[in-house]
């Protein structure tokens, strides 16, 4: 029989960076794919980052992931977005080269030690005890099962200590265009069904979800003259530390429009969507709509934005940002005719939706092993989530979660006020999406803390600590915050003479309409950090929110005086009379590990939690006294404990 430590199921982003992680820190990882040339494979939209997205990626940067390096150096375009609003919001992003990720992804893997690459399908878990044949109705009977093993299709059983299931949109997948479907994970490529029943079995509840992808256009075919061009940052702005320059040539964007033509083609389709005739049962992502559902529920807009993104240098495909859609192709063939610039286009490949199983977060631990399997980890799509960026921050946390009950060591579970990380973890475990959850800058509640620049500040020890940053990253890293923090004291104290008053660059910074480059122009520095521009953005966030900082520094730290208090398993929730019956509901349903986790469930008020804490302060109290009470009738005389029997 085969032996590994772990097995990862999936080569998407998830199962990358769980496969990566748990090598890195030492165990004989198997990673299991249906197609090795598919591993990193850019299903959707070929880019890494963006609103809230970019800072998962700068944050495992620091944590030692390996998404950052991929995404640096098969960029073919970098930009930094919202730059117009505060350093809190900006998103760092970069278009790739499709392929080139795809394969750099491959080539890194398998250089990998201790990580090995295996072309097979899981078929079955193995548990002891082992799945029962049918699914668990009554949830309150699941007995405690552990995995052992898996499946494989070609080689039969593998035995390992934990699995992480990362399966994408493969699992139960069916893809969906016009009247026709078929199940598959992705555009010609095999789904996985039978991990599905072993699921079910295992008491999981399963929910399907929807995604889609919009048309590929062959490039040589666009009016590119007719639509606005986008370059890229001339100073980019890079994910990995260690990055110091663009390795591939960097191309535009284009943007175009729909219009009235467009809507009136599309709407033509309607009663064919499987999304309007309910063929399709999967909730898709709201924020991301298809560009039929837009045409419907926004029916008083006569035009939606457009991107023209090239797939790579030398691929032949451009890909339509904005027009995901599952209509009939010869609908989507009309409408896309009427685009400014995509008159006269061809289609390469049509798009389509794809509908998949997933399960519901909440019966996942703080680690993202399940509650139901020991040494069972789910990450990426299969919580719930959408996205590149969600899958590999998902991964890192279930892959190196894994590895660290593998050494019977403490797990790694981020707060919400220390990463964007922290923040996806607890919100798909505590406040279960309803539909397919992506990352935004507004759910982190704690952004000015967690802005792209302070990665290092936050996440580098831990980085360190799981062996996962080299020493050229940790150096370089403690290099850049040297020089953020001597730059700092230093103008805190350096004046400059503005608007006929002298006062310190600090000063002039915290004036509404200044900023560091308009001082700059005044009196140019030689300083080391005006060199790079993320360098000179951390100076100038620190000058101009010093004050906001450190009230929002100590307004968390009271917070978690109350959030990191421990629940105990055995409290029973029935026994609280003033609980609300909706919190006691959600509080039975997620197990809240602290009142924190508690306090954050949807339908739980700030009245519940202070119920809730009076109610830890009595079982507390109960519990001192039964110690109490067995400390005095260990230390009693026997003759008075016979006493006391008689009298009872």
């Amino acid at each position: 029989m085969i032996k590994a430590d772990v097995v990862v199921v999936g080569g998407g982003h998830a199962g990358i960076e769980a496969s990566y992680a748990t090598a890195r820190m030492g165990f004989q990882t198997l990673l299991v794919t249906q197609n090795q040339q598919a591993i990193g494979r850019m299903s959707c939209n070929p880019a890494i980052g963006g609103l809230a997205k970019g800072h998962l990626v700068v944050e495992l940067d620091a944590l030692g992931g390996l998404m950052p390096i991929l995404a640096d150096q098969t960029a073919i375009q970098f930009r930094l977005l919202n730059r117009s609003k505060g350093p809190a919001v900006w998103g760092p992003r970069c278009q790739s080269d499709k392929e080139a990720y795809s394969t750099l992804s491959q080539t890194i893997l398998k250089q990998t030690p201790r990580l090995t690459i295996l072309e097979d399908e899981v078929l079955h878990l193995i548990t002891e005890p082992p799945i029962q044949p049918s699914p668990i109705e009554d949830k309150s009977n699941i007995k405690l099962k552990k995995i052992i093993g898996v499946q494989l299709s070609k080689l039969g059983e593998v035995e390992c200590k934990a699995v992480v299931l990362a399966t994408g949109t493969f699992l139960g997948g069916i893809i969906h265009c016009g009247e026709w479907s078929q199940p598959a994970g992705r555009f010609g490529e095999v789904g996985s069904y039978s991990l599905s029943d072993d699921l079910k079995h295992l008491g999981f509840r399963l929910i399907r979800l929807k995604t889609g992808t919009p048309p590929r256009i062959k490039k040589e075919t666009i009016d590119y003259d007719a639509c606005q061009r986008q370059d890229g940052d001339p100073e980019p702005t890079f994910f990995h530390i260690l990055t110091q320059a663009p390795t591939l040539p960097q191309l535009p964007c284009w943007i175009t429009r729909t219009n009235a033509r467009t809507h009136t083609e599309l709407e033509k389709g309607f009663d064919r969507s499987p999304m309007f005739t309910g063929r399709i049962k999967g909730i898709g992502p709201r924020y991301c709509p298809s560009i039929e559902d837009k045409v419907h529920r926004f029916a008083e807009r006569d035009s939606h934005q457009l991107f023209i993104e090239p797939e790579g240098v030398h691929h032949p495909w451009m890909y339509i940002n904005g027009f995901s859609s599952s209509l009939p192709e010869e609908v989507q063939y009309a409408a896309i005719r009427t685009i400014t610039g995509l008159e006269r286009c061809e289609i390469a490949r049509f798009g389509y939706a794809v509908e998949y199983d997933a399960i519901p977060a909440e019966m996942l631990l703080p680690t993202f092993e399940t509650r139901m399997v020991e040494g069972l980890y789910f990450a990426g799509q299969l919580n719930g989530t959408s996205g590149y960026e969600e899958a590999a921050a998902q991964g890192f946390h279930a892959g190196v979660n894994a590895a660290l009950k593998l050494m019977g060591k403490p797990p790694f579970v981020l707060r919400r006020d220390e990463a964007y990380i922290g923040v996806l973890c607890d919100d798909l475990r505590l406040r279960v999406p309803e539909e397919p959850y992506r990352m935004f800058t507004s759910r982190a509640e704690h952004r000015l803390l967690l802005r792209m620049d302070t990665a290092a500040e936050r996440l580098l020890h831990y980085g360190k600590s799981l062996g996962l940053v080299s020493e050229a990253v940790y150096e370089r890293y403690q290099e850049r915050e040297r020089m953020v923090r001597d730059a700092v004291q230093w103008l805190q104290k350096k004046t400059i003479r503005l608007h006929g008053k002298t006062m310190t660059w600090k000063q002039a910074l915290q004036r509404e309409g200044i900023n560091l480059e308009t001082l700059l122009a005044i009196e140019p520095l030689t300083h080391p950090f005006v060199k790079e521009e993320r360098l000179r953005k951390s100076v100038e966030t620190h000058l101009r929110y010093d004050g906001y900082l450190e009230k929002e520094k100590r307004q968390v730290k009271r917070l978690l005086e109350e959030e990191q208090r421990p629940i105990p398993q055995d409290l029973d929730y029935q026994l609280i009379p003033a609980i609300s019956a909706e919190a006691r509901d959600q509080l039975l349903r997620v197990q809240p590990t602290t009142v924190g986790e508690a306090s954050r469930l949807p339908g739980v008020t700030p009245a519940d939690v202070l119920v809730l804490l009076a109610a830890l302060k009595m079982h507390q109290r109960k519990q001192m006294d039964a110690k109490k009470s067995d400390v005095s009738h260990e230390t009693m005389p026997k003759k008075r404990v016979k006493s006391e029997e008689q009298e009872y």
